[in-house]
């Protein structure tokens, strides 16, 4: 799905994400990128005696899946250029191993900047589970494209900033692709 520009987007729409089960592998994984290997994250006999009972996944994993499931929505691919914050972010309840997690998005600001190829939108970010319970909520900003800038990316079969090379500014280049065939993108070493 082609990426929306800030025009695009209407202040209180909800966009509901896919499902995702957080797995212990998960947990283990962010346990020893992120270097927290709290034994409520990685001792299931220390976690069964806590209040909590059980082994639960980290805070920061699950604002992690946020950004992943935001992702799989697909209205920022290629006319997002920054993330430029997140506020108010709270932890309500723990996520626990195998729960399916999906994200509520809504758009609670969209608006132009001073530049012209640029705006600003906000998004309410809520992390459900499986039974509908909101386990993590918090505000995202991030910095979109504006319409100003569609010629510019579209001519050359996306939407991301190509170079005077023809190269996008990624690497990629565009390559032929056999008669009748939309051109791939091939990635420069």
């Amino acid at each position: 799905m082609a990426g929306k520009f800030i025009e695009d987007f209407v202040v209180g729409a909800v966009d509901i994400s896919p499902g995702r089960t957080v797995t212990e592998t998960d947990v283990i994984a962010f346990s020893w990128v992120s270097g927290d290997t709290n034994p409520m994250h990685t001792d299931a006999e220390y976690s069964a005696k806590s209040s909590i009972g059980q082994r639960i996944a980290h805070g920061a994993l699950g604002l992690s899946i946020c950004t992943g499931l935001s992702a799989r929505l697909g209205y920022l691919d290629g006319t997002a250029f920054a993330a430029l914050g997140i506020d108010e972010w709270k932890f309500l309840k723990p996520i626990y191993l195998n729960d399916t997690v999906t994200l509520r998005s809504t758009v609670t600001e969209a608006r132009p900047t001073s530049k012209p190829d640029r705006g600003v939108l906000v998004r309410r970010m809520e992390l459900l589970n499986q039974h509908g319970e909101l386990l993590q909520t918090g505000l995202m900003t991030t910095m979109v494209r504006t319409r100003a800038t569609a010629g510019e990316y579209e001519q050359h079969g996306h939407r991301e900033p190509v170079r005077p090379d023809g190269r996008a500014a990624d690497g990629a280049r565009e390559r032929a692709g056999p008669a009748g065939e939309e051109p791939a993108l091939a990635v420069d070493p």
